[in-house]
This record gives structure tokens, C-alpha cells and sequence, in this order.
């Protein structure tokens, strides 16, 4: 009785995030962005996947990801042998990345380099960057000297990168952080911090995702300069010929199997380090483990699918309203759509979920999911905004991250660390397979109407919905502390009143 009202929950929460977006596009279909029946059916069966999709995988993450990622991190900080811990976050780095499903898809469109150099390449730099995210939080490094120092050097390297690779490899940093990897690996930073007693080990949990995001940039632009090659590639989303309903639905049955293999490939590492570790340490009893075990079933089954209803539903629907709003005559109109679709679509990211409710907990509710999401929200709808005024514009995508990655890391010498933290965290959670497969259809779906080049045009979307929350949430912790300063100065000026009063009466 106690899981069905729990996954009812789960399911209501999940359809409060999808409905808008869906609402959005029906009406867009009946103004100004008239869609194909067969795409418009297509998209309604994914929304409908995508709810129980979501409600599964909020539940099962609840039960097996967070609690397996907070008691690996704790025992692992533990050891006394010091490179035991770095040779196992380096593994849970590599592994986890490598099977990551959206890694997938980006080395597919990137023929220029071979699949596997790619991959490899890129879980490496993750599997590196896990173990500096995970040392910080050991020796309360400030977060804050990081990221100023692999930003300039992120930077440093994207001017000597070919032009093709830099939004390539700024998305890159998005898509390796996905709806797998990023529960397990924010508990692992929340049972790392842990085992601190100080002050500031509540806010030096969150950090974990966004060094991690730093990895595959760099891995990108250091291939992009050691091969050379002419130019990078990407392959157009192909939208499907469809006669009936019965059509649409053999679409996601025959897609069914692929996604149960990937997702099966993606959370096996994880189960497998997770296996290991019970079978040396014997830490959870039996009924925490049929638990665990339940909840990586309902992990499992919600992200297959999350996956196929994202991937067969909404990536053609993005992909021919993008190509139907670029007309000559409603062009300008992709800068107020995009940024309305970008509002509402970041809710139904599942990897954002985890990420708000995580953070509310261990803020003590300072911070509430509401406000989170609000943040985000604003962050994403600003940055497909911009995305859609360099389809229109063909500007340059380091004029945007440049000031963008500055103003970020300059806020984060005036806010509270924990809230640096968050920020960056969220840039790499915000970017998830709801952008890979709507937004980036929509953005190249535009640019191929309007004639621009798809790599340095429109590839780079994911890029900017990770980089704009970093500004929107810092920002959200300036007002926060200017809010807390004005009450602390008006109760002390109350308090200096009432003693003057007293000092007056005596």
C-alpha cells in the first residue's frame, strides 16, 4: 500500500513537469508551427512514457542510488590506504561514463575521431576529475580555486582548438553527466563530506558534477588539437513515415530492445562496484538489500522508458518545429519560443529532481526545491534564448561563454560556497537528455531551414543551458545573503532602539 501511494506520488510529480512542455507544443502545432499528424502522435505516446519514466526513476534512485553512492563514499574516505580511494573513484568515474547512453549518441556524431577513441578519452578525463572532485572534498580544498584554474585552462585550449570542436566539446561536459551517473555520484560526494565534522562540510558535498563536467571539455579540445581534423560532423534527426496510430506504436516497440541493452550496459558497472563492495564489507543486511535491489529495478525500467520516449517521441517533434518556426517570415520568432519551450523543459529533466530535493535536505530547507527550480528555469529559458540568437546570427559561441564562465566565477567570490556549489552542479544536471534530444533537434532543425552551419551554429545549445544556472542560482544566493544582511541591520537597529528607550526611561 505504502509503494503505490509512493509511486503515485512520483507519477503526480512527474506529470506536473512534463504537462507544460506537452501543452506547449500541442499549441505551437496549431499556430504558428503546424506539425506533421505522424510527428504529433509520436510525441504524445512519448510524453506518456515520459511520465511513468519519471515517476519510476525519481523512486528508484530514492531507494538503491542514493543510499549505495552516500555508504560507498563514506567507507572509501575511510581507508587508510590513500590510493585505494583514488583507484576507486577513478573506476566509478571510467566505468560510469563509458556506458553513459548520451556519450553514445555524441561520439556517433562526431565521425571525425573513431567511437572508441572518443569514449575513452572522455571517461578517462571524468574518471581524473571524480578523483580531484573527490581529494577536494577529503582536504576542504575551496571549490571556488578550481574552477578559476581548469576554466583558464579550458579556455586556453579552446583558442587553439579548431572552431568545429569547441561546441563540441562544451557539450561534451553536458551529456557525461546524465541521468545514471549524477544520483550516484552527488550521494558520493554527500557520504565523502560526511565523514568531516567542520563547518563547511555541508557545502563542500556539492561540487562533485561540476568538475566533473570539466573532464570531457578538456578531453574534447585536447583531440580536436592532437587530430587536426577538417571539420567535426553531425547527423540530422531522420523523421519517420507513418501511415496509422499502430505505425507510431511499432516505432517504440521495435525501439524497446536497443534501450533495455543500453540502460542494462549504462547501470551494470555501478550495480557491479556496488556487488563488490557488499561482497567485502557485508554493510547492508538482507532486507536492505532486496530493497536496493528493487529500486534498481524501478531505476532500471524507468529510464528505458524515459530514453525511448525521449529519443523516438520528442527528438523528430524538436526537430520539424525548429525547421517550421525558421521560415523567412516567423523567423524571430525562435528567440521567444525557445526560451518558453527552455522554461518548461528543464522540469522534466530527471536527474534535475534528485538534484533539488538533495539540495533542500541538506540545506535544511534554506534552500527549497521551489526556488531551485525557479532558478533553473530562468537559467535555461535565457540560455535558449541566446542559442537561438546565434542560429539567427551565427555569433560565435565563445562570446557568450567567455563573458558567461566570467561573470559566473567572479559571483562566486560574493555568495555563500555552498551556493557556488549548487550552481555549477546544476549547470551539468540541467543538461540532460531532455536538451540532447528536444532542444538540440530544435536548434538544428532551425539552422538547417535557415542555412547556417550545424556544428558552430546550432551544436552548442547544450553547451549554453549548462553554463546559465551557474549565473541565475549564484545569483538567487546574492539576494539571498543581501535579504539576510538588510534583516540582520533592521533587527539590530530595532534592538538599539529599544535600548535607547530603556537608557531614556531610566
Amino acid at each position: 500500500m505504502h509503494f503505490n501511494h509512493q509511486l503515485m506520488e512520483k507519477i503526480q510529480e512527474s506529470m506536473a513537469s512534463v504537462l507544460p512542455i506537452t501543452a506547449i507544443v500541442l499549441l505551437l502545432s496549431i499556430t504558428v508551427a503546424p506539425l506533421d499528424s505522424a510527428v504529433l502522435v509520436l510525441f504524445l505516446f512519448g510524453a506518456v512514457l515520459l511520465v511513468g519514466g519519471m515517476g519510476l526513476f525519481t523512486m528508484g534512485v530514492d531507494m538503491s542510488m542514493i543510499p549505495m553512492g552516500e555508504v560507498v563514499g563514506v567507507t572509501m574516505s575511510r581507508s587508510k590506504f590513500f590510493l585505494l580511494p583514488v583507484v576507486g573513484y577513478f573506476l566509478l568515474g571510467v566505468l560510469s561514463t563509458v556506458a553513459e547512453p548520451d556519450l553514445q549518441v555524441l561520439a556517433e556524431q562526431v565521425p571525425a575521431i573513431d567511437n572508441l577513441v572518443l569514449i575513452l578519452t572522455v571517461a578517462v578525463g571524468v574518471g581524473f576529475f571524480l578523483v580531484v572532485a573527490a581529494l577536494r572534498i577529503r582536504l576542504a580544498i575551496p571549490l571556488r580555486r578550481l574552477l578559476l584554474m581548469f576554466y583558464c585552462v579550458v579556455f586556453l585550449l579552446a583558442a587553439l582548438a579548431p572552431g568545429d570542436f569547441i561546441p563540441v566539446s562544451f557539450d561534451s561536459g553536458g551529456v557525461t553527466t546524465g541521468p545514471i551517473t549524477v544520483p550516484f555520484i552527488m550521494a558520493l560526494g554527500l557520504g565523502i563530506a560526511s565523514t568531516r565534522s567542520d563547518a563547511n562540510s555541508a557545502s563542500d558535498s556539492f561540487g562533485l558534477i561540476s568538475l566533473c563536467s570539466i573532464g570531457p571539455i578538456l578531453a574534447v579540445l585536447l583531440l580536436g588539437i592532437c587530430y587536426r581534423p577538417e571539420s567535426a560532423g553531425y547527423s540530422m534527426t531522420q523523421l519517420p513515415e507513418l501511415a496509422t496510430t499502430a505505425d507510431a506504436a511499432r516505432c517504440f516497440r521495435d525501439a524497446f530492445p536497443g534501450y533495455f541493452k543500453e540502460v542494462a550496459a549504462a547501470l551494470a558497472p555501478i550495480a557491479g562496484v556496488f556487488v563488490l563492495f557488499q561482497a567485502v564489507t557485508r554493510h547492508f543486511h538482507s532486507n536492505q538489500l532486496l530493497r536496493i535491489g528493487a529500486g534498481l529495478l524501478y531505476t532500471y525500467l524507468g529510464l528505458v522508458l524515459f530514453l525511448c520516449g525521449v529519443n523516438v517521441g520528442f527528438m523528430p517533434a524538436g526537430s520539424l518545429l525548429g525547421a517550421t518556426v525558421a521560415q523567412e517570415s516567423t523567423s524571430w520568432l525562435l528567440i521567444p519560443i525557445g526560451m518558453l519551450i527552455g522554461f518548461y523543459i528543464v522540469k522534466a529533466e530527471p536527474a534535475v529532481a534528485v538534484l533539488t530535493k538533495q539540495v533542500e535536505e541538506v540545506s535544511n530547507g534554506s534552500i527549497s526545491q521551489k526556488a531551485m527550480g525557479r532558478a533553473l528555469s530562468i537559467g535555461v529559458c535565457l540560455s535558449v534564448g541566446l542559442a537561438m540568437v546565434r542560429v539567427l546570427t551565427g555569433l560565435n559561441i565563445l562570446w557568450l561563454l567567455v563573458p558567461g564562465y566570467a561573470v559566473s566565477l567572479g559571483l562566486s567570490f560574493f555568495v555563500p560556497a555552498i551556493f557556488t556549489g549548487i550552481a555549477f552542479d546544476s549547470g551539468g544536471v540541467a543538461s540532460g537528455p531532455m536538451t540532447a534530444t528536444f532542444l538540440l533537434p530544435f536548434a538544428m532543425g532551425a539552422c538547417s531551414a535557415l542555412g547556417g552551419n550545424m556544428m558552430t551554429d546550432a551544436f552548442g545549445i547544450v553547451a549554453m543551458v549548462a553554463m546559465t544556472p551557474l549565473v541565475t542560482i549564484q545569483t538567487m544566493g546574492l539576494y539571498s545573503q543581501i535579504q539576510h544582511a538588510l534583516a540582520r541591520r533592521r533587527l539590530r537597529y530595532r534592538v538599539d532602539r529599544v535600548e535607547d528607550a530603556v537608557v531614556y526611561f531610566d
